[in-house]
């Protein structure tokens, strides 16, 4: 098995959106908001390639959305889903699974593209993975969260035919990883857990966005259940300090993996590092 890092680009969003109910006077000592209060986030995915498969995990924002759905966002940076998969030395075509581990734009968007015509989909060879609670949460939102849940990103899975569901019951269509559920953020968002070497290495998405979110209360204010949030994160981390998993951050703007460490003052950061460290 190989693992690469598939960078597609930073975009902005409100720091008090990203640290809830924590002061600025503390979340900007590591997250320096600009002159709007926007900090910089990553949409870092990750690509297994195994055998004969390819496993795409989310791919970012995309490109397909008006001007002005971007000015809300202010994408930036050298990076491409297509320009990292190149230098990679893959293509879209190469891509034989697309996992998504939720449905909000930021992590499904590239999924879809729109080809001066029509909406279709960027990974033709492969299929797309979500789960079906997830998918009946997504295409029936919530008015908290619909405006994260774009129909144009989503519906030509279905319509191309590309759509399956992984299923919850602990059995999972991939020998790459297992795969853990969790509803604080949203509903049953999947979070891939990789065993890779002699190691476990999770995709942590939007259970844990950054380093900066390790204390407990450091809680997105666009988390559905924030409480759930905290008891999901508080489980998780006293897990991965035991265990001493490598934690794989999608929207870390500067670090790409941790590990934490239990403390006095409960499960904190251990060491940040770059993947390519441990491949």
């Amino acid at each position: 098995m190989k693992l690469h890092v598939i960078d597609t680009g930073f975009f902005k969003l409100d720091g008090g959106a990203m640290f809830g109910v924590v002061p600025k006077t503390l979340w900007q000592k590591s997250n320096m908001p600009d002159e709007n209060n926007l900090c910089t986030w990553a949409m870092r995915c990750l690509l297994i390639e195994d055998s004969n498969r390819l496993i795409l995990i989310d791919n970012g924002i995309g490109n397909k959305q008006s001007e002005k759905f971007f000015r809300h966002y202010y994408l930036h940076g050298d990076h491409s889903l297509e320009k990292s998969l190149k230098n990679k030395g893959f293509g879209k075509e190469d891509i034989t699974d697309m996992f998504l581990t939720h449905l909000h734009f930021d992590h499904c968007g590239g999924g879809v593209v729109y080809n001066g015509e029509k909406l279709e989909l960027a990974f033709k060879n492969a299929k797309y993975w979500s789960n079906e609670d997830h998918w009946q949460w997504a295409t029936e939102p919530n008015p908290r969260e619909k405006a994260s849940f774009l129909s144009e990103n989503i519906m030509p899975m279905q319509e191309s035919g590309h759509l399956n569901f992984v299923p919850l019951d602990g059995s999972s269509p991939f020998l790459q990883f297992d795969i853990a559920t969790f509803d604080g953020h949203t509903d049953k968002q999947m979070v891939p857990k990789i065993k890779y070497k002699d190691k476990t290495i999770v995709f942590m998405a939007d259970l844990l966005p950054s380093t900066t979110h390790i204390p407990l209360p450091y809680v997105m204010a666009y988390d559905t259940r924030p409480l759930l949030t905290m008891s999901e994160k508080e489980q998780f981390l006293k897990e991965a300090a035991d265990n001493e998993y490598i934690l794989f951050l999608e929207h870390d703007p500067v670090n790409e993996c941790c590990t934490v460490k239990h403390t006095e003052k409960g499960v904190r950061l251990d060491r940040s590092f770059p993947l390519s460290e441990i491949l």
